[in-house]
Parts: C-alpha cells; sequence; structure tokens
C-alpha cells in the first residue's frame, strides 16, 4: 500500500515538472519573440498572461475541427453558417436555419433577406481560396459591401469620422479612429500582418494575434461599412493562413452571436473614444476566439 502511494506521488511529481518544464517552454517563446518580432500597431504586451489563461485543450479542439457530413464540392455547411451568424450579428433578419436550406437546397426567399449574407457567403469562398494579403482582403471586402455600398466605396478607406453602434439597440459603442488617421492605421495593420505570416506562433500565440488584429481592425474602422463582417474575417483568415483550412471549420462567429452581449460588452471595455482605448482591459475580448473553439468542440 504504501509502494503504492510512493509510486502514484512520484508519478504526480513527474507529471508536475513536465507541466512546469512545458510552461517554461511557452515563457521563452514569448521571450523570443518579444526580441524577435517588432510590431507598430499590434501589441505582445499581454500575451504572456494570455497563455497564462487560455483555457487548456486548444490545440486538441482544433485538431479535432472537421468538415461537417452535409457539405459538398457546391456547399459548405460551416462556411454558411459563418456567413449568416456574422450577418446576424449585424442585424440582418434571415434565420441560420432558413439561410442554410436556401444554401444547400437552393429555396428562394425575398432577395432583401439573402443579398448581403450571400454576398458574405462569397466572400468566405474568396478567402478560402486565397491567401492572406492586403489587396486580396480589399477584394474579400468588395464582395460582402456589394448590396452593403456603392461601388466607389466598396475596399476603400472612409473618409468621413464615424461613431459606431450597436445594432439592435442603437446605443453609441464607440468612436472610430478619426478618418484622416485611417489610411495610415490600415496600414501599418497590414504591415504587423506581414510580419506575422512570416514568425513561426504555437496554436496559442496564433489565437492571440487573431484576436488582437480583429480587435484593433474594429476600433479602427476602415470603411464606411461592413467592417463587422469584415473583422470577423479576418480573424479567421489569419488562423487559416498560419494552421491550414481547418481554420474554415470554426464556429465563432456563431459563437459570437450567441454571446453577442459579451461580444460587444469586451468591445467596449478599452474605452468609448479612439484616442484613450486602453488595450490593458482587452483580456475579456481576447479570450473568447479560444472559448468559442473549445466550447463549440463539447457540443
Amino acid at each position: 500500500m504504501f509502494y503504492f502511494f510512493d509510486l502514484t506521488g512520484a508519478i504526480f511529481k513527474r507529471l508536475n515538472k513536465i507541466a512546469a518544464y512545458a510552461l517554461l517552454l511557452k515563457v521563452l517563446h514569448v521571450l523570443q519573440i518579444n526580441m524577435d518580432i517588432k510590431l507598430e500597431i499590434l501589441s505582445i504586451e499581454w500575451l504572456e498572461a494570455y497563455l497564462q489563461q487560455v483555457p487548456a485543450g486548444l490545440q486538441a479542439a482544433f485538431d479535432a475541427l472537421h468538415d461537417a457530413e452535409i457539405s459538398t464540392h457546391t456547399f459548405s455547411f460551416y462556411t454558411s453558417v459563418s456567413a449568416i451568424a456574422s450577418s446576424r450579428i449585424e442585424g440582418e433578419a434571415m434565420e441560420i436555419d432558413s439561410f442554410v436550406k436556401h444554401k444547400m437546397l437552393n429555396i428562394e426567399y425575398q432577395p432583401e433577406l439573402v443579398k448581403k449574407p450571400d454576398d458574405l457567403y462569397d466572400a468566405y469562398l474568396f478567402a478560402q481560396q486565397n491567401s492572406l494579403t492586403k489587396a486580396h482582403f480589399l477584394k474579400a471586402h468588395c464582395i460582402l459591401a456589394t448590396h452593403l455600398l456603392p461601388e466607389n466605396k466598396q475596399g476603400i478607406c472612409r473618409t468621413g469620422n464615424m461613431v459606431v453602434m450597436e445594432h439592435n439597440t442603437g446605443k453609441i459603442q464607440f468612436e472610430a479612429a478619426p478618418a484622416n488617421q485611417v489610411p495610415d492605421l490600415f496600414d501599418t495593420l497590414w504591415r504587423d500582418i506581414e510580419t506575422l505570416k512570416n514568425v513561426p506562433l504555437t496554436m496559442e500565440q496564433v489565437f492571440y494575434f487573431a484576436s488582437f488584429i480583429h480587435l484593433v481592425f474594429v476600433n479602427v474602422h476602415p470603411f464606411e461599412d461592413g467592417n463587422g463582417r469584415a473583422g470577423r474575417l479576418l480573424e479567421k483568415w489569419f488562423i487559416a493562413e498560419k494552421t491550414g483550412e481547418k481554420a474554415w471549420f470554426m464556429q465563432t462567429e456563431l459563437y459570437y452571436y450567441t454571446h453577442v452581449n459579451d461580444y460587444y460588452r469586451n468591445l467596449n471595455r478599452l474605452g468609448i473614444f479612439y484616442e484613450q482605448l486602453d488595450y490593458a482591459k482587452s483580456m475579456f475580448f481576447l479570450l473568447m476566439l479560444p472559448d468559442a473553439v473549445i466550447g463549440m468542440g463539447d457540443k
């Protein structure tokens, strides 16, 4: 009996040493990243704290992702769900199950219900078929904004100041970046994205930067419309660029939609005015992305 407890105690000590060693490797990797990466608008400042709080099992949950059995070469179930859930966050009236039937079974609905979700679906397909570059992203915005904006506003940075409002309540969320700063901020974000594309990252680090890209993009709000849709697409596109096509099977937009109050609340934690945003309060938002993958994997 005593031998058994001694043995199990030794095993637990060994496991604790392994866990501690794994954590040490992560910390060392963070330190290496801090020394190697030069970012301009994104920040590594909260990466170490993020790694300590990100839920266990992210890599396993991501590895377990797979396409839906009902998907075909002409219909993608998860892309349909992503497009309509993201559209619902923006106030579109089309129900999720109706849109899936529309895409899967070619069921017709009133054009005003399906045009904008259809455009976003096409933008996701475009992203899945193209690498993540600034030019491709601007093209994706042109596609998703086909019925949102006139042609001369699609894929073009806005020229007027903007206050962002929550679509369901009409409540002011925050003041976006001043219009005269938008082109430079947008270019700076893309330089950071290009830098990160060429740096080896762990899965947890990929998720951290994907969420941070999403957050900074939404705060800059570079376009006249379609920024929320584009920001959620960009987040997933970055993960796909770093990890492969499994990323397109994530149901992150659905998670954000089913937790939409938390989504907006966590965006708002940073503050109302762009010049006064406090990214030290971003952790609640950053952790939603891994929660989405792990939580949806449990269903």
